[in-house]
């Protein structure tokens, strides 16, 4: 009889066991979630674009007369003084070679003008001999004509002689300067031939000391051998990467009608220990097309930020620098602040799961401002509020939640 009470004992724990594995295997438990927390604090909404620094008025420094430009010996980052500093010097191009005969050819036009001024010089001494005589005659015939010993028409062919004299001399007198300038020019002809171009008080030729516009830096050299090279040829580019630069971002075009001149603005990721701070100073009024890295065309707009702290935290920033922009076009100290993983559509409305005792429950909410990692709240929660993250599709309201990683 003990033997059967056992057996029956045994057979009930046995069930027991077995109906408690089922219960525990069934029994709904509950879902992993990720949790956030609403809160108030102050928020921004900025618009991040990748940027390159840049100096505001770089001067090229170019050759002004064709010639033989010497060795630079700068190298970029060398501190000039402006109007002080050389920072190239080139000597004059000289002429092409000449032979015997192109040479005796300028000396003979040297000759030739120098034999047109003398006959010049002789027609003006010809032309003051003749003026000289119409003078005396218009005296001789003023004189008669007062004593009525000659007619009133002598004395006007006297006067009208004395005229035309005295214009014959203007005109010889001019035709000098005419052949002076001759021969000037035709000796200047000859000059150039034996000479390089550019004489000293000794008679050889001097190098032209081209000098830095600026005070600033040498951004970059162009061309630092020495070559020849024609009127205008760039050689190198200074400027003042201390007080005088910039920060140039294209913006999608949508993004560009939200930033407004005086914007505060964050420079991040330029190699310093610290942001940068500056603010939006110029939007271009004109956009351009781009393609992205994918292909994929977009219109942008060039938009120029100006630095607003000291030089001294950026004295390794220079012309050309990759940095990051945060243009902050809207920010309040005081937001109800909620993730932005945690909304999702309802109905075509914006909802989020608060968690409260372990359970959903599905919540409408209006957001305000967002970010793309935080969003403003305008109603529908409090601060505090437990919100499910990246909520599943397969999620309910009533479903009992644990935070992930709880065991």
């Amino acid at each position: 009889m003990a033997k059967k009470q056992s057996r029956k004992t045994l057979m009930l724990g046995a069930t027991l066991a077995v109906a408690a594995g089922l219960l525990a295997s069934f029994w709904p438990k509950p879902v992993p979630v990720d949790l956030g927390q609403v809160r108030r604090g102050a928020m921004m909404q900025t618009v991040d674009e990748e940027a390159r620094t840049r100096v505001r008025d770089p001067y090229l420094v170019s050759t002004p007369i064709a010639g033989q430009l010497l060795r630079v010996d700068l190298e970029p980052g060398d501190r000039v003084v402006g109007g002080e500093t050389v920072v190239a010097r080139m000597m004059p191009t000289n002429p092409a070679a000449l032979d015997i005969r192109t040479r005796e050819q300028a000396r003979a036009a040297i000759a030739a003008a120098e034999a047109t001024l003398r006959v010049a010089e002789a027609n003006l001494n010809k032309a003051m001999a003749d003026r000289d005589l119409a003078r005396t005659d218009l005296q001789r015939a003023n004189t008669l004509f007062d004593q009525d010993n000659i007619a009133r028409a002598a004395l006007d062919r006297a006067q009208s002689r004395m005229r035309a004299a005295e214009a014959t001399v203007d005109t010889a007198r001019a035709a000098i300067s005419m052949r002076v300038a001759e021969v000037n020019n035709a000796r200047a002809n000859l000059i150039s031939f034996d000479t390089n171009g550019v004489i000293s008080g000794n008679g050889r030729a001097e190098a032209i000391d081209l000098k830095s516009p600026i005070t600033g830096v040498v951004l970059q050299v162009i061309q630092q051998s020495e070559t020849i090279l024609p009127a205008g040829a760039p050689v190198l580019e200074v400027g003042d990467t201390g007080t005088d630069l910039e920060v140039v971002v294209a913006l999608l075009s949508t993004d560009a009608v939200q930033v407004s001149p005086g914007d505060r603005v964050l420079i991040t990721n330029w190699g310093g220990a610290h942001d940068l701070n500056g603010k939006v100073e110029r939007i271009d009024p004109w956009g351009y097309t781009k393609y992205s890295a994918l292909g994929v065309e977009e219109q942008r707009v060039n938009a120029v930020i100006r630095f607003t702290d000291p030089p001294a935290g950026r004295a390794s920033l220079g012309h050309g620098f990759r940095v990051e922009t945060r243009i902050v076009v809207w920010e309040t100290e005081d937001a109800l602040i909620l993730p932005s993983s945690a909304l999702f559509r309802d109905n075509g409305d914006w909802a989020v799961f608060v968690v409260s005792d372990g359970v959903v429950q599905s919540r409408p909410v209006q957001p305000g401002r967002n970010n793309g990692l935080e969003v403003q709240v305008l109603d529908g929660l409090a601060a505090g509020d437990s919100v499910v993250l990246y909520p599943s599709a397969t999620l309910s309201s009533g479903d009992r939640v644990a935070q992930r990683g709880t065991p």
